[in-house]
């Protein structure tokens, strides 16, 4: 199956050619799932010194790593605070810290291979109501306690026109050391940088079956895999490989609009500063302009398992809400995709208690392209034997299993965020 028909797609500098995989091969791990997670998880382990073979059902970034809303955002999960029973005010702190690290390890990934993905740096939090700038303003004032070495800057409405071109925000909060980038040429990017380092790559070798035991065997359609480690790396795409691990991944659709090119004046109207922006509402908007100044304008999030018939009539009239001005604007390309969603909002890295050479990395509730990296680092760090406890103060947070099984959970899931939707009119 070839990538979504995406922006993305279209403009892909570095397209590969990676054979399915064929007969027996042998390796220290196995990974499956081409995506963000998988792919820093083999670069990880390479530059460890150990053998690596990544399978991909599809094209390497053919999920969310290569569709999304190439948004490269501080921060690793949500309301950190309700997990200091389990992991206590350092381990708190912990995952405040490995949360900014997650966005230097990108920086590092990108600048230092020369990977071409229009990195911009420049991002701002935008506020829907203004006791939410009180929020930003103890947002602030936390990360520069941790250290945070980049420009954090409160804009008041007066000056919210500096950043975004529209009347319907109260301000926001700059962030200098977050941005947005083009996720598939980045995805390519470090495929490419993974085969240097000896990796091997396997496109369209859909996982069929696993047996696990000391050493696992990973079956395809033509060929398996012998290994003493496996990491799973799917989020939304698991598709029922394991299921110890698929009730607690919620695959939750996003789509993204993409405008034809505005021309560099248009669009510094819509976005002066050229950073990437998001709003605070439960159905948030997302949006940034590309490389070309189209703008990119992403949103919703749908449970059904079910695209919109026609995603780009869906988007529009969100996106005219915020730039009434564009209604002349032709919509170039349509897209959308799954995300993973666990119940807690943290990114679930752990590895399985039944079988303790499974690993896994997942549910990054739409904050993967910082997430994912950080999750390649701490499985790399994990796998090949540097115990620093970074990985077990993820392992250590438990994971619901979503209630409902697999046709209730969905629809269970979609009833709650109707009602926190609901709250925001109150």
């Amino acid at each position: 199956m070839s990538h979504a028909a995406s922006y993305y797609a279209a403009s892909c500098n570095l397209p590969l050619t990676l054979t399915p995989l064929q007969g027996t091969q042998r390796a220290d791990v196995c990974v499956v799932g081409g995506g963000f997670s998988g792919l820093n998880t083999a670069i990880e382990l390479a530059q460890r010194g150990l053998s690596v073979i990544v399978l991909e059902a599809q094209q390497i970034g053919w999920g969310a790593s290569g569709r999304n809303g190439g948004q490269l955002i501080r921060g690793v999960g949500h309301g950190l605070e309700q997990f200091r029973p389990v992991i206590g005010e350092d381990g708190v702190r912990s995952l405040q810290l490995m949360g900014l690290e997650a966005v230097h390890i990108v920086r590092q990934r990108v600048e230092g291979n020369a990977i071409a993905c229009d990195l911009t740096w420049g991002y701002c939090d935008l506020a829907n109501k203004a006791g939410e700038l009180d929020g930003f303003a103890e947002e602030a004032e936390h990360l520069r306690s941790l250290g945070y070495p980049h420009e954090l800057k409160l804009v008041p409405k007066a000056d919210i026109r500096s950043v975004v071109g529209s009347d319907r925000y109260v301000g926001g909060l700059i962030d200098m050391g977050s941005g947005h980038l083009h996720p598939l040429n980045l995805a390519l990017g470090e495929a490419a940088l993974a085969q240097r380092l000896g990796v091997q790559l396997h496109e369209h070798s859909a996982v069929t079956r696993i047996d696990y035991g000391p050493q696992v065997v990973v079956h395809t359609a033509a060929g398996k895999v012998q290994a003493d480690t496996l990491v799973l790396c799917c989020n939304a795409y698991l598709n029922g490989l394991n299921a110890e691990l698929g009730g607690k991944v919620l695959p939750a659709g996003s789509y993204i609009i993409a405008t034809e090119p505005l021309g560099a004046e248009r669009a510094r109207q819509l976005l002066p500063r050229n950073m990437a922006v998001c709003d605070q509402r439960v159905a948030l908007d997302y949006y940034r302009l590309s490389a070309d100044n189209r703008l990119l304008f992403g949103g919703a999030c749908h449970y059904s398992g079910r695209d919109p018939r026609d995603i780009a009539g869906y988007m529009l009239p969100k996106m005219l809400k915020v730039f009434p001005h564009l209604a002349d604007v032709r919509i170039d390309y349509q897209w959308g995709g799954m995300i993973g969603i666990g119940a807690n909002r943290l990114p679930q890295i752990g590895r399985l208690a039944s079988q303790p050479n499974v690993y896994y990395a997942q549910a990054y509730s739409g904050h993967g392209v910082n997430a994912t990296h950080l999750a390649g680092r701490l499985l790399g760090e994990a796998i090949s034997g540097q115990a620093s406890g970074r990985f077990d103060l993820f392992a250590k947070v438990p994971h619901m299993t979503f209630p409902g099984g697999k046709y209730l959970r969905s629809p269970l899931l979609a009833m709650g965020m109707l009602w926190h939707r609901l709250k925001e009119l109150v």
